[in-house]
């Protein structure tokens, strides 16, 4: 037996460690801007469809050669699984917890996807046998979940419906995560992407049928909704989610995945200059203790076997 550690210094592949992190830090902000659409008047589904519909417009002029079906139909059924998942699922979870609770709490609770990729991965696989860093790990980040959920400031708006969500939201990022480690083994980041969002759209169409598409120019082109649209379809849906399938394939997944532990602090500071939600000594120590325990979960060493 040998012990293969979990390394997150960017050794060998430095840039990509830099994007994953500069990714997260563009995805930390993008809570905000669905909170503002929301505040706006816009719905979690018209957020999520006018954002994927900016991004599969991008990427369909981007590829070519322009390839519409993967190699079979079970890989064909993997994209849409990826489509429901990593986007209408995760989205509207996300989206729809935004309207309970407030954005830090978002943020933080779903900031746990790295954890829950670990375990899950641990459990499929069979790989090895995590060790005590992770039981130990698990227990701060959690704590440190818990510290947030229930702080003084929180208790008075308890919310579970918004903390499940969040939850839901981070489960359909770590099946994201796992589905799509196999796909890109044999597929372009390019059309892994544009089919994800495809995908993405089509899964939406339910949605968009219950609450009726918001289409009116007066709304939409006004300056404050069509510049976060762009932001969200853009830049951290089009050029973000292309560059983390990039960096999921260079890298190790539970290593990339680890770099989701840095948005809760970004979306903490930019909440409080731009949303005026208040930061408390329990919240910055709960938001230490998830970065702390899901880092050491993440350095967890498996035994592999010759």
């Amino acid at each position: 037996m040998r012990q293969t550690p979990r390394i997150l210094s960017p050794s060998g592949n430095g840039w990509f460690h830099v994007l994953a992190l500069a990714i997260v830090a563009v995805w930390g902000t993008t809570f905000i801007s669905s909170k503002q659409l929301l505040l706006a008047g816009l719905s979690p589904s018209d957020i999520i469809f006018y954002r994927f519909i900016i991004a599969y417009i991008c990427l369909a002029f981007c590829q070519r050669p322009f390839r519409l079906w993967a190699d079979n139909w079970q890989d064909e059924a993997r994209f849409l699984l990826l489509g429901l998942f990593g986007g209408t699922l995760y989205f509207l979870t996300e989206n729809n917890a935004l309207k309970y609770t407030y954005v830090s709490n978002v943020s933080l609770i779903c900031s746990t996807t790295p954890l829950l990729t670990l375990l899950l991965k641990y459990w499929l696989a069979k790989q090895g046998w995590p060790g005590r860093r992770l039981f130990l790990g698990s227990i701060l980040a959690f704590g440190g979940v818990a510290m947030v959920v229930f702080n003084g400031h929180f208790a008075f708006h308890l919310s579970p419906k918004g903390d499940l969500l969040c939850l839901g939201s981070a489960l359909c990022w770590t099946f994201y995560t796992l589905l799509i480690e196999r796909l890109g083994q044999r597929y372009s980041v390019g059309l892994i992407t544009r089919k994800i969002f495809f995908y993405s759209i089509v899964t939406l169409a339910p949605f968009l049928v219950q609450d009726s598409l918001l289409a009116d120019p007066a709304v939409l082109l006004s300056a404050g909704v069509a510049g976060r649209l762009f932001f969200l379809g853009f830049v951290a849906s089009f050029l973000c989610f292309l560059l983390w399938n990039v960096c999921l394939k260079r890298l190790d997944p539970i290593v990339t995945t680890n770099y989701i532990y840095l948005m809760p602090a970004v979306s903490i500071i930019v909440s409080n200059l731009t949303l005026g939600e208040s930061i408390n000594g329990i919240l910055v120590a709960g938001t230490l203790l998830v970065i702390v325990g899901m880092y050491v979960a993440g350095r967890q060493p498996t035994v592999s076997r010759q």
